[in-house]
């Protein structure tokens, strides 16, 4: 494990491995170091790259600040990309892709972009996501198990006996130790959950490629809030990989960051 410190002050822990061109990944939601997709994935990257997997603030071993703000996460992923050697490429998937796409228009210097499926809702083809689901996460942000299940009720759209029954999963106990840090996802989604169009001057900062990656087999709505994304970042690119839904398979996305980033 390794540590850099943002800007103001919290200490943020990341693991390196690889060797070559420096990549940053970019966490969703109730993932970590120690969890979710990108374990997995940076392994099968660091054949041709240096891949840098850190800790978004609350989670894991990185540190935390008495108040929330999502500039202070485009710090933290610039801190990162200063200790990667002052420019990265970067991938970030679901709300990690929103916090990418704000880190790039903000001039994080970032190289190339991949974002994958930022959990955006752009029409009314879904149960519209409450507009208080902010504050709503935070005050349950003390009792982890009511923060999962209203994100995954509310925020994803799950059955709540979907939800009962992750509750008897292996991943449950890892999800509930990062649940504090949902209403930071939800916060880094913005006004861009409510399905209204997406306001493309939010993005226009952005002067680097940008790939947008979708899965074949995601809901629909999803499938047309990932082309939005695309239509509306400066120059972006689009790519839809068959047979993926949300939860995409480490294999399918590898080769597909390698050909973008160059590797």
């Amino acid at each position: 494990m390794n540590t850099v410190v943002s800007k103001d002050g919290t200490t943020i822990a990341y693991d390196r491995a690889g060797e070559g061109p420096a990549v940053v990944l970019v966490d969703g939601a109730l993932c970590s170091r120690a969890q979710g997709p990108l374990p997995e994935l940076a392994a099968l990257l660091s054949t041709g790259f240096t891949v840098y997997h850190y800790d978004r603030r609350g989670r894991g071993d990185s540190g935390d600040a008495a108040e929330y703000e999502v500039e202070r996460e485009i710090e933290d992923l610039a801190a990162v990309i200063e200790a990667a050697g002052g420019s990265a490429y970067v991938y970030g998937t679901s709300s990690g892709a929103a916090l990418a796409l704000r880190a790039a228009a903000a001039g994080v210097p970032i190289t190339k972009l991949a974002v994958f499926e930022a959990p955006f809702v752009v029409d009314g083809s879904r149960k519209p996501i409450p507009s208080e689901w902010v504050s709503e996460l935070r005050g349950l942000a003390d009792r982890p198990g009511d923060a999962i299940r209203y994100f995954m009720t509310k925020g994803i759209g799950l059955p709540g006996v979907v939800v009962s029954l992750m509750r008897l999963m292996p991943a449950w106990k890892g999800m509930k130790a990062v649940a504090h840090t949902i209403w930071y996802d939800a916060s880094v989604v913005g006004d861009n959950a409510f399905g209204r169009p997406l306001d493309a001057s939010q993005w226009a900062g952005i002067e680097v490629p940008v790939l947008v990656v979708g899965g074949g087999k995601s809901p629909a709505w999803m499938r047309t809030s990932v082309r939005a994304v695309a239509d509306a970042v400066p120059g972006a690119s689009y790519r839809e990989i068959a047979g993926q839904n949300h939860m995409i398979k480490a294999a399918a996305i590898a080769p597909v960051l390698t050909e973008h980033f160059g590797g």
